[in-house]
C-alpha cells in the first residue's frame, strides 16, 4: 500500500480529476473534500461509497483512500494536520485542540469503517459550502491573519461534520448508548491502545458484557480480522505517524504506546513494515 506525506501544516486546492490512476493510498493527514462537479464513487478502507455534487466528506489520518471516477470530478481538497491548527495558540489551547482532534479521528474513523457519513441538513451543507468558498479566497489572497482565518474555517467545519456524525450514528447526550457494540469496541481499543490491561479478553469481556470466549468471533465476524491483529496494525499506524510527524524517540513512542521496549517496538515494527524505525524515518523525510 502506498503511503502519501503532507509536507506543510496546511494545503488548499481545487483541481479536476478524469480518472484515479494510482492505487488507494494512505494518507497521514486530514482532508476535507467537497465535490464541485461530477459522480463516481469513493473509495475508503475498501469500502465503496457513491458520490456527486455537492458531497463532502472528511478522511482520517489513518484512512485509506482512493476514487472510482465515472463523471469527470472536479473537487476542492483542505489537508491539513494537528500542527496547523496548533498554531499560534497557548499551551492549553493547543491541548484542547489536539485532544479534540483525537476525538474526531475515532469518529470519523468508525464511519469511514462502516458506513457512509450523510450531511442531512440542508443548512448544514450550505454553511459548509460557504465556509469552504471562503477558505479559497482567503487562502489564494493570503491577507494578513490569513491562517488565523484559515484555523477559524477548518474548526467550524469539523464542528458541523462532527454533529452529523453524531447525529446520524444515533448518540444520545449522554453517550453512546445507541452505537453499535462493534463501533464502541474499536473505539475502547483505539482509546485505550497504550493500556494493555484494558485491551485484554477478559477485562473486554466484561466491560461489553460478552462472554470471554466469544469477543475474539465477535470482532472478527464484524471486522474480518482478529482483535490481536487490528491492535498490532493500529500500533503500528500509529507508530508511523509519530515518526513521520513527531521528533520523539523511538524509545519514547515505544513507552507512549505501550510496547515491552525499544526493541520490542523494533521487531514488530520491522515485522510489518519491512525496515527499522529509524529507516523509515529516514526514508520519509527524503521523499
Amino acid at each position: 500500500m502506498k503511503h502519501k506525506q503532507l509536507h506543510q501544516p496546511f494545503e488548499l486546492y481545487v483541481s479536476d480529476m478524469a480518472c484515479w490512476r494510482e492505487r488507494p493510498l494512505v494518507y497521514h493527514f486530514f482532508e476535507i473534500v467537497q465535490v464541485l462537479e461530477g459522480e463516481g464513487t469513493r473509495i475508503v478502507n475498501r469500502n465503496r461509497f457513491p458520490y456527486k455534487k455537492g458531497s463532502i466528506f472528511l478522511f482520517t489520518p489513518l484512512d485509506c483512500r482512493g476514487f472510482d471516477i465515472t463523471n469527470v470530478t472536479r473537487f476542492c481538497s483542505i489537508r491539513f494536520s494537528e500542527i496547523f491548527l496548533g498554531q499560534c495558540r497557548s499551551t492549553e489551547d493547543r491541548e484542547r485542540i489536539t485532544l479534540r482532534l483525537k476525538q474526531l479521528e475515532h469518529i470519523f474513523y468508525h464511519h469511514n469503517r462502516f458506513q457512509e457519513l450523510l450531511i442531512k441538513s440542508p443548512g448544514d451543507c450550505q454553511m459548509i459550502s460557504t465556509l469552504i468558498a471562503s477558505m479559497i479566497g482567503e487562502y489564494q489572497q493570503k491577507q494578513s491573519y490569513h491562517e488565523e482565518n484559515l484555523q477559524h474555517f477548518v474548526t467550524l467545519i469539523l464542528n458541523v461534520l462532527a454533529r452529523n456524525v453524531s447525529d446520524s450514528a444515533g448518540t444520545t447526550a449522554t453517550g453512546m448508548d445507541s452505537e453499535p457494540l462493534i463501533n464502541k469496541l474499536l473505539l475502547h481499543v483505539r482509546q485505550h491502545i497504550n493500556e494493555s490491561e484494558k485491551l485484554r479478553i477478559d477485562y473486554l469481556a466484561g466491560h461489553f458484557n460478552l462472554s470471554a470466549n466469544y469477543v475474539g468471533e465477535y470482532f472478527r465476524k464484524f471486522t474480518g480480522e482478529s482483535l490481536q491483529q487490528y491492535i498490532t496494525q493500529y500500533k503500528i499506524k500509529l507508530v508511523q505517524q509519530r515518526l513521520a510527524h513527531s521528533s520523539l524517540t523511538v524509545s519514547q513512542i515505544a513507552e507512549e504506546l505501550g510496547f515491552t521496549d525499544e526493541s520490542h517496538l523494533s521487531r514488530q515494527f520491522r515485522k510489518h513494515s519491512g525496515v527499522s524505525p529509524v529507516e523509515y524515518r529516514k526514508n520519509i523525510r527524503t521523499v
